[in-house]
């Protein structure tokens, strides 16, 4: 049995010098069409912005650029060539900041070299990023204190990660009270078996460490999160041959979901809420998840949980919060079938399709 230490040194190889981008990926996991997924402005104008050479070299399988970011302290968890920081740097804004982690040192070498060429780019006096190089699992080792981040992100690095469970606890200790982990990973139709673990190349893609949808789930529960909320889904397409035959009946999602640190007795009563619109980009509809659309002005009713989740976040002063009397927090068995990324993948049809590149 390959120990973590293995894991991560497979992983530094296979991200380090073996891609030289992400199009010798094997999967389509990395290769969400901007032009086809429904991204505000704001985040295409980022993304725009940033270096070629560092874009060239992004390995993502999603975009986690979550509504409001404007003066929030961000951390990128498995920064890589620091892409999405550098966008977050814009979104943020000058008195935002973001922190990129990454274990792979030429990849936190990389991204450094492109601090003042995108400060001088965002007209910013200061630059507003840094990169750090460590490991998502300890980040108290790596300098980051707890209850100091208002958003955690991730894209696409947690499938490669051997102790699941201690990242989310580790994003878990260094949120506010109120923050967010907005995050897309790759994900499995069903619990992958061990000797699909212990393949690098498998790893190395993805497919060998994606968590079982649901167990996401009962491990965020268990670490005190909120329930996730899914925000998109695609399907990924496996290309090579070889490895399409070693997952056999398994499938693959990529799926953004966003969880929340809530108080530690959270008033669970039912609530209706009214977007203000008030959040840039959205004027007229937020939408918080697959499930949840809030239209300007017009009332909806939410159960404790959401009413919980907009009351201690950063999204408080764009809603209007009028709490119930009756309590959730005793509701039967929650069904969790609308969290599927593959059920949203195969709802979303056709432009999940156009979202994939579907050969290589």
């Amino acid at each position: 049995m390959a120990t973590c230490e293995d894991v991560r040194d497979n992983v530094k190889k296979y991200y380090g010098s073996r891609l030289e981008s992400s199009g010798d990926l094997q999967t389509s996991a990395a290769s969400c069409s901007l032009s086809h997924c429904a991204v505000p402005r704001s985040v295409t104008d980022a993304l725009s912005l940033v270096h070629p050479e560092v874009t060239k070299r992004f390995f993502g399988c999603g975009l986690p650029f979550p509504a409001k970011l404007e003066g929030c302290r961000v951390l990128d968890l498995g920064s890589g060539s620091g892409r999405d920081c550098y966008a977050f740097s814009k979104l943020v804004g000058q008195s935002g900041h973001v922190t990129g982690i990454d274990m792979t040192e030429e990849l936190i070498t990389a991204s450094r070299q492109y601090i003042e060429y995108h400060q001088k780019k965002f007209g910013y006096e200061e630059p507003n990023v840094t990169f750090v190089l460590g490991y998502m699992e300890k980040l108290g080792e790596a300098g980051i204190q707890s209850n100091s981040m208002d958003v955690v992100l991730s894209n696409c690095v947690i499938c490669l990660c051997p102790d699941k469970r201690a990242v989310l606890q580790q994003a878990y200790n260094v949120l506010k009270e109120g923050g967010e982990l907005y995050f897309s990973d790759m994900y499995a139709s069903k619990v992958v078996p061990d000797h699909m673990k212990q393949d690098t190349v498998l790893w190395g893609e993805g497919m060998g460490g994606s968590l079982f949808w649901q167990d996401l789930i009962s491990l965020a529960h268990s670490i005190g999160f909120s329930t996730p909320h899914l925000v998109s889904a695609s399907s990924i397409v496996v290309h090579n041959s070889e490895l399409k035959a070693k997952a056999g009946d398994i499938s693959y999602a990529s799926g953004t979901y966003r969880l929340f640190k809530l108080p530690k007795n959270p008033v669970t009563s039912e609530a209706t809420v009214t977007y203000k619109g008030t959040v840039a980009d959205f004027p007229d509809q937020l939408d918080f998840d697959s499930s949840h659309s809030f239209k300007k002005d017009v009332a909806v009713k939410v159960n404790g949980e959401m009413a919980a989740i907009l009351q201690s976040s950063r999204f408080f002063p764009d809603f209007k919060i009028q709490m119930l009397d009756e309590d959730s927090s005793s509701e039967s068995t929650p069904q969790y079938c609308h969290l599927n990324p593959f059920r949203l993948a195969d709802k979303l049809g056709s432009s999940v399709k156009q979202c994939s590149k579907t050969s290589k």
